[in-house]
């Protein structure tokens, strides 16, 4: 139901929209390469974020790691202490990116705020319902590793194709209501 052209226009995104959105300073460099689909990820908690139409629904999750590492970077230029916290700030960042790209191909998307699930519940969020599974791993200046994963759900056929040359992703910003 998810063309092969869909599946590749929102992994193009993805990776576009979490380059300009996971990193704090725009000097930090951030890699992302494709996992194999089977990959498993074993993280105690999940960050969901979810993008819906009447077409399909897209499940960003992401597996942080609570290192020191991964703490250090995160919670650099806060006072907060819970890296889930502050990660899930991010994701919400990296989501509305993806959100602002696919509203130029699909008029009605929705967007969820971030939700902290149990590493546990992934099977049931990338099950064999999903049309298309991709995982991702994201590396911030050689040492932060950040894992992802996309599961992408088709209620009708789903197909359209983005211009890569086109660079338009914009971080967003928070709007109050």
């Amino acid at each position: 139901m998810i063309s092969l052209q869909a599946r590749q226009g929102i992994e193009h995104i993805f990776i576009q929209s979490a380059q300009k959105t996971l990193v704090l300073d725009q000097g930090d460099f951030c890699k992302i390469e494709a996992l194999p689909e089977n990959s498993k990820f074993v993280e105690k908690d999940i960050v969901v974020l979810t993008i819906s139409s009447f077409l399909f629904r897209v499940f960003t999750i992401f597996h942080i790691g609570d290192d020191a590492h991964t703490r250090a970077y995160f919670l650099q230029n806060t006072r907060r202490e819970s890296l889930t916290e502050v990660f899930s700030e991010l994701s919400n960042l990296c989501s509305g990116a993806m959100n602002g790209e696919l509203l130029r191909y699909f008029p009605h998307l929705g967007m969820s705020t971030p939700y902290t699930l149990s590493g546990a519940s992934l099977p049931f969020l990338s099950g064999a319902n999903s049309g298309h599974v991709s995982r991702f791993l994201i590396t911030i200046n050689g040492s932060i590793r950040v894992q992802a994963t996309l599961c992408m759900y088709g209620y009708a056929p789903v197909d359209f194709a983005i211009d890569k040359s086109v660079s338009a992703i914009e971080t967003g910003e928070l709007e109050l209501f």
